[in-house]
């Protein structure tokens, strides 16, 4: 994937923004990342790529994933995740 490929696709937060912030910010834990524009608090589809990217964001790649197969994946989650019965 590129720079400016969505990884968060509820807030449409880029893998340069968080990579960025993740860099700036230093998260203690990888729940802070967070901070960036909401990331993780929609669907909770990126949290574990937003989990890769506060470990080591200066290596942090998605080596042999395009935004398109990124996309699928997360359709397929979203369709086999739980829904609230609020």
């Amino acid at each position: 994937m590129q720079p400016d490929d969505k990884i968060c696709y509820c807030y449409g937060v880029s893998l340069r923004k968080l990579v960025n912030y993740s860099l700036r910010v230093r998260p203690e834990r990888p729940s802070q990342m967070t901070g960036c524009l909401n990331a993780g608090t929609g669907c909770g589809w990126c949290i574990p790529f937003l989990v890769k990217i506060a470990e080591n964001p200066e290596v942090f790649l998605l080596e042999g994933m395009t935004p398109d197969d990124y996309a699928e994946r997360r359709k397929s989650y979203i369709k086999s995740a739980p829904k609230n019965t609020f």
